[in-house]
Parts: structure tokens; C-alpha cells; sequence
């Protein structure tokens, strides 16, 4: 059984600080469970642009206000508490929060600790790790 508090975990190394977001990692790949848990909060007034080409990524709003676009069909969704996404097909999107935004994420396959995104919006892959198949209700699309 793994127990952790977040407040501890944000004084280690698994919290990671970029220019638009800080992640606090609860979960990692070193811990063995086949994904990875954080918990990130987004600054204000900024936005993030993602793509996560070798990872699936569930995302459950817990505080703030924001606005996610999706560059794949320029759709855009409120985000706000009690919100939750699935990035189920690789999309590459764009997270805005008008207000500190905190989420919690799962990623597949999980993360080792220190990533953050590349010149794409991308997690790059742990050594030996292999991107998802993209899969909906276990048939291929």
C-alpha cells in the first residue's frame, strides 16, 4: 500500500515548476502500478499547449476556471469544478485558465517524474515504454 500527502509530496523532487503550470506527481511509473497521478495546477491568465502523442490523459477539474480547445475539430469546453477529459485520441489541445485552475491527471502509459512538455506539447516515452494504441471499448479504431 503506497499513502502520501500531497504537501509533502510537493516539497520532493515529483514537484516539477514551469512558466504556466507546477505538477505535483503522487504517483509514478517507479511505483509500479501501470500509470502515473498528478496533481497539477495552471496559473492564471495563461495558456498550455499540448499534445500528447504517447500518452492517454484523464483530467478532473477540482478548482478554478479555464477553457480547453480542441485544435483537432476547433471545438472549445468550459472548465470549470467537476469537470472531467479524456484525451482518448492523441489530440493536440489547449488548456487556458482565466483563473488558478487545479486538475488532477492520470497518464498512460505513466510518467517517470520530471517530464515536461517538448517543442510539441509532448511527454516524451520512458525508456522501454511504448505509446498507447488508440482503442475505443477494446475494439481499434
Amino acid at each position: 500500500m503506497i499513502v502520501r500527502k500531497l504537501d509533502e509530496v510537493q516539497r520532493s523532487e515529483r514537484r516539477v515548476v514551469t512558466e504556466t503550470w507546477e505538477s505535483t506527481r503522487m504517483i509514478l511509473r517507479s511505483d509500479g502500478v501501470g500509470f502515473s497521478f498528478h496533481i497539477t495546477t495552471m496559473y492564471p491568465n495563461t495558456e498550455t499547449r499540448m499534445w500528447y502523442k504517447n500518452h492517454f490523459e484523464s483530467v478532473y477539474c477540482i478548482e478554478g476556471q479555464g477553457e480547453l480547445e480542441d485544435l483537432e475539430n476547433n471545438t472549445k469546453y468550459v472548465i470549470e469544478p467537476g469537470t472531467m477529459y479524456l484525451l482518448d485520441g492523441h489530440e493536440r489541445h489547449v488548456l487556458r485558465a482565466h483563473s488558478r485552475l487545479v486538475v488532477a491527471c492520470v497518464f498512460n502509459p505513466p510518467c517517470s517524474g520530471q517530464e515536461t512538455h517538448d517543442e510539441n506539447g509532448a511527454y516524451m516515452l520512458s525508456p522501454g515504454q511504448q505509446p498507447p494504441a488508440l482503442e475505443k471499448n477494446g475494439i481499434g479504431r
